[in-house]
């Protein structure tokens, strides 16, 4: 964990003001509490969006439950400072720093926002001016992992202008 963390925190960011804090939590009590508050939010969410996006989640397999906040060894909370300039770009390239370090040491991650965050303030007693950005679980993989499809490099590069493929 300190290795995928240093990673992380080697991430570039605007200003170099490197506005992210992570809390780390382990108990399976405090992961249960948070799955429980987390769910709740997530019912409360899912009887007030677009048809549209029920079906997207369904067809995806993603649903109201949040199991895996407490079947994860660990979860990361990721915390922004909202104050700072280019903060929302800052901390998700940490994110993706994480994740890559994360994989290469092996562990399988699952990047969860709940659709509301404002209750971590108090849960984690966080200043004002910072906000849960995100919830990483983190685990060596049960199964298996399958990675999803990518577009081939030959469809996204361009040389000079839009549509000239770099790569032939």
């Amino acid at each position: 964990l300190r290795y995928i963390l240093d990673a992380a925190h080697y991430a570039p960011s605007g200003a170099n003001r490197q506005p992210w804090r992570y809390i780390i939590v382990k108990d399976p009590y405090v992961k249960g509490r948070i799955r429980r508050i987390c769910e709740d939010i997530e019912k409360r969410f899912y009887r007030r969006v677009p048809d549209w996006f029920r079906e997207f989640a369904r067809e995806r397999g993603i649903t109201w439950r949040k199991p895996h906040l407490e079947e994860a060894p660990v979860l990361i909370h990721i915390f922004g400072y909202r104050r700072s300039p280019h903060w929302k770009e800052s901390v998700w390239l940490m994110i993706g720093y994480l994740l890559l370090a994360a994989a290469e040491k092996g562990y399988a991650t699952l990047t969860y926002t709940p659709s509301e965050t404002s209750w971590a303030n108090k849960f984690f007693n966080i200043p004002e001016n910072w906000g849960l950005e995100t919830i990483i679980n983190i685990g060596y993989p049960a199964q298996e992992p399958t990675f999803p499809g990518r577009h081939d490099l030959e469809d996204i590069c361009y040389l000079d202008v839009w549509g000239n493929r770099y790569f032939r």
